[in-house]
């Protein structure tokens, strides 16, 4: 059931908000999700082991809160060719989804692409990313609070961020190993201004 749920409120949140794109709904949806059951409790697996990000993804989605999200992680067409030419397509298999589109010369780092949750693979020191929030509420300040993976640092720079009416800002997020593991570790990193939570799943690798 989870594919008509979404569904529907996708359909929920582009009736609100006509203008917002895909890549702007999608962020509302899994930035707002809940990682707790109907219960306030951890969501559990089939085996009924306490769950990870790769049984629930995000979480479980809250329309009414994926309605306000405050802040989004936006992309466009052109970011998506750009990951793709990262990928090791070129640009005359691309060109024919945006005319006359030409992959950059220094392709961007896929771990820099502005998707709403990060995935550190091989992590074998240390490493830096970078995301971009626009906000979509009012003005407001948002602090960033880390949730660490087991046996990882994480420093997210700048940790406050003042917005105004639809502005955006870009932040940092180094993460170091200190204790390498054989498994993915999780974490998050939240973003709040007090009401709205903007929450985004971690997972990282260290072999």
């Amino acid at each position: 059931m989870s594919c008509p749920h979404t569904s529907g409120i996708v359909g929920l949140l582009h009736s609100l908000y006509p203008d917002w794109s895909p890549a702007a709904i999608r962020s509302a949806i899994m930035t707002t999700a809940s990682i707790t059951d109907n219960q306030g409790k951890k969501i559990l697996n089939s085996s009924f082991v306490t769950a990870t990000p790769f049984s629930y993804g995000s979480g479980h989605v809250n329309p009414n809160a994926a309605a306000d999200p405050g802040l989004i992680y936006d992309l466009t067409t052109t970011d998506y060719l750009n990951f793709l030419c990262s990928l090791g397509y070129n640009s005359s298999q691309l060109a024919s989804f945006e005319a006359g589109y030409r992959c950059p010369s220094k392709p961007q780092d896929i771990k820099d692409f502005n998707y709403p949750s990060f995935t550190i693979y091989q992590l074998k020191q240390s490493v830096t990313i970078s995301r971009t929030v626009k906000n979509v509420g009012p003005a407001g300040t948002y602090t960033a609070t880390v949730e660490e993976p087991s046996g990882i640092r994480v420093k997210v720079e700048p940790d406050s961020l003042k917005f105004g009416v639809g502005e955006e800002k870009k932040f940092m997020v180094t993460f170091h190993v200190d204790t390498p593991s054989s498994d993915y570790v999780f974490g998050s990193i939240t973003w709040s201004d007090g009401t709205r939570h903007v929450r985004s799943p971690v997972a990282v690798l260290t072999s």
